[in-house]
């Protein structure tokens, strides 16, 4: 009995001295393992006699008991020292405040579009939304685009590799002017046959796409195309509906607005529009913000129009320059970067 006790003694010693479960199984194998010192005592007790089988049996199982519970014992110190390693290393401070989910916020460009919106919806102009990718004709052709005209070169637009029913590619749109043409399109086949048409207002704000990249170009940008067509629209109406709208966008009357010849195949005649601020940064500087004019005839026949009897403006606006002069921001790249160190004071 005394070699048993002095066994279950070194069990217990053994699986103590474990200081991981690999470690603890390693010693349960020395003890219950197939070639473990219990098992060996089993096997000798088929050179005893029925007697001493008996006794000697009874006295091995409770043995094995002993050093099963001391096996059990050191496994659940184990767990319980790894839970409390866990527990320390993750501990909760809980004097610190909760957690919040942090709030987002519009882009300063969605803000700048919903407000473009918001103030031609005012004044009585619809929103048109269309593709992103277009048709030669009405990114070009439609709008009295000459086939040489250096906006269809590889430098200037980005082509898709897929063609139309003419054999010409479709291209990333290098401008919302082509929902002009869409808009007016529809708006003329709804009232054909009829006297009098009602006037076309209607904005295109949206992506657009060019060849371009520096501190004041991206590749995608953001623009607002602006359509008024009836039989009476003339420059007069187009100075006092861009007056209304800049001196709403920057919410100050302290600004003035000018017109400079220009040139466009679309319109005729054409100007560019500058404004100036009288107080702040920008103060006693021209900026241009846009390019404008009478609707050509050619573009108001493509509408499916009379020239002869409609006539109208159009306009289109840098979303982003005019985001840029709103908010301050001096390079536009910063728009697109996604850093929410600059994003997060538009919330």
């Amino acid at each position: 009995m005394n070699d048993l006790n002095l066994l279950l003694q070194q069990a217990q010693a053994a699986f103590e001295a474990a200081a991981t479960p690999a470690d603890l199984e390693n010693a349960k194998a020395q003890f219950l393992g197939k070639s473990g010192q219990l098992t060996e005592l089993m096997k000798g007790l088929a050179a005893l006699s029925v007697d001493e089988k008996k006794a000697r049996g009874a006295q091995i199982n409770q043995l094995k008991q002993g050093v099963e519970a001391a096996l059990q014992a050191r496994r659940q110190a184990l767990a319980d020292a790894e839970l409390d390693r866990q527990l320390r290393a993750e501990v909760l401070d809980v004097t610190l405040p909760g957690r919040q989910r942090g709030t987002g916020g519009l882009h300063p460009i969605t803000r700048a579009m919903e407000r473009i919106e918001a103030i031609f919806g005012s004044m009585g102009f619809d929103v048109a939304d269309g593709p992103e990718i277009e048709t030669d004709w009405f990114s070009f052709a439609s709008l009295n685009n000459p086939e040489n005209h250096p906006a269809r070169s590889m430098q200037d637009t980005f082509y898709v590799d897929m063609k139309d029913e003419e054999g010409r590619w479709f291209n990333l749109r290098p401008h919302t002017s082509p929902m002009q043409i869409r808009y007016a399109q529809a708006h003329a086949k709804r009232y054909a046959g009829q006297d009098s048409m009602p006037e076309i207002r209607v904005i295109a704000p949206g992506r657009t796409y060019r060849v371009d990249s520096d501190a004041t170009h991206s590749p995608m940008f953001h623009q607002v195309e602006g359509l008024w067509v009836g039989e009476n629209v003339s420059f007069k109406d187009l100075k006092a509906v861009y007056l209304n709208f800049i001196t709403a966008f920057f919410e100050t009357d302290a600004l003035q607005l000018r017109f400079r010849p220009s040139y466009f195949p679309f319109t005729e005649p054409s100007a560019e529009i500058d404004i100036m601020f009288e107080h702040g940064p920008l103060k006693g500087r021209w900026l241009e913000v846009s390019g404008a004019g009478q609707v050509h005839p050619q573009v108001i026949r493509n509408m499916g129009l009379d020239p002869e009897r409609y006539i109208g403006f159009a306009f289109g606006s840098g979303i982003d320059r005019l985001a840029m002069l709103r908010y301050g921001v001096n390079d536009l790249r910063l728009f697109f970067e996604g850093d929410l160190r600059f994003l997060s004071q538009f919330k």
